[in-house]
């Protein structure tokens, strides 16, 4: 058994393997003169400093580290800093040191860079001087029981890890904590893009994608997959490498119930965060087709999150019935004042935290099939 968390909660989670923490422990860890095992030291390497959890990702991650956190456990996290976060490089929590060296690259430099490198974009724009540098000072440091590849992104951070411990006869235990099967699903997406060079462009970043998961999923320790789905996807190449779901939890709002009245506008909401490629196109052709049946049955729909002011611009002013408001502070007005939710998820695999959301807030769903992997809810 082992407890997961996101931002909006803590579950527990069964899996045939052993739990994670169990394979996070060092072989070679030491009883103090008290005879207590003393906590586990983990270094975490993650994007970037998950405040505000404002999508998936972010959600996922800071959950994940609450978790570990909670256990007693002394975590050191290092990624990217973010300009809304209140947290500055060295920060600390209780059992938590966060080290944030810098912001990402610039969007133009890292796409323009990472065309010319072995990387994907979503870890060269991860792979800055400064981050590489921390992580050689946390390398030297020593004394980590576990060290944790918190996604696709610090996928870069594997070459020096490996290379800082080769010939050494002890080093900490491996996990990779996946948020996608990345080779799927960024097959996926690259096959559905309309322009043929944007096509070739996204298949061949899928293709570094692909080899960067392959390396991760060879060389650690231990697996986590984010739903029994993508579990099943790695097991069909390494069914021999120890694995386990590690799925998210919630711990927000929980209405007891909620009544769809007359008063309620005839509106349909979606929220989540647009800045991936996938969000996006999912957006954009679900609103391509929606907007005028919308229009034209005197309906609504309203976005609900994060992207690119260009990006909702655009859509703004294709649009008649829909609306867009970019990031807010909180969604719960928005799902409030809705009368039902919609997951229009045709690109883009993995757990939908905010399908969560909307079942913990009493709201019916619409979804395309595939659209609620890892969660227990079937066509009404």
């Amino acid at each position: 058994m082992t407890f997961t968390t996101s931002s909006i909660g803590r579950s527990s989670s069964t899996s045939r393997s052993s739990s994670v923490r169990s394979w996070a422990a060092s072989p070679v860890s030491t009883r103090s003169e008290t005879g207590r095992q003393p906590p586990m030291r983990c270094l975490w390497l993650t994007l970037a400093d998950p405040e505000p959890r404002h999508n998936g990702q972010y959600v996922y991650s800071g959950g994940l580290i609450d978790s570990v956190a909670a256990t007693g456990s002394e975590i050191e996290v290092l990624g990217l800093r973010r300009r809304d976060s209140p947290r500055g490089n060295g920060a600390r929590d209780e059992h938590v040191v966060w080290w944030l060296p810098g912001e990402p690259l610039d969007p133009l430099q890292s796409r323009w860079g990472s065309l010319a490198s072995t990387l994907p974009h979503t870890a060269y724009r991860c792979r800055t001087a400064a981050m590489r540098h921390e992580l050689h000072q946390l390398l030297e440091r020593g004394g980590w029981d576990g060290i944790v590849f918190d996604g696709i992104s610090v996928g870069w951070a594997l070459a020096p890890v490996r290379e800082f411990y080769a010939g050494k006869s002890e080093r900490p235990r491996l996990i990779y904590v996946s948020h996608n099967h990345e080779e799927s699903l960024r097959q996926q997406v690259a096959d559905s893009q309309r322009e043929f060079f944007r096509r070739q462009a996204v298949r061949l970043d899928a293709a570094k994608v692909s080899r960067l998961e392959r390396d991760l999923v060879d060389q650690v320790d231990f697996v986590t997959a984010i739903t029994p789905e993508d579990l099943k996807l790695y097991e069909r190449r390494r069914g021999n490498k120890p694995m386990g779901v590690l799925t998210p939890g919630y711990r927000g709002r929980k209405l007891p119930e909620r009544r769809l009245t007359a008063d309620l506008p005839r509106r349909a909401v979606i929220v989540g965060s647009f800045d991936w490629i996938a969000k996006r196109m999912n957006l954009e052709e679900f609103v391509e087709v929606a907007d005028p049946l919308f229009a034209a049955a005197g309906a609504e729909l309203v976005a609900v999150g994060s992207a690119e002011e260009k990006f909702l611009e655009r859509l703004r002013q294709r649009s008649k019935a829909c609306t867009f408001t970019g990031t807010v502070p909180d969604v719960t007005r928005y799902m409030d004042e809705a009368r039902i939710a919609i997951v229009p998820e045709r690109n883009g695999g993995g757990f939908k935290l905010k399908v969560l959301e909307y079942v913990f807030n009493r709201i019916p769903v619409f979804a395309l099939r595939g659209s609620f992997a890892g969660v227990p809810l079937v066509h009404d």
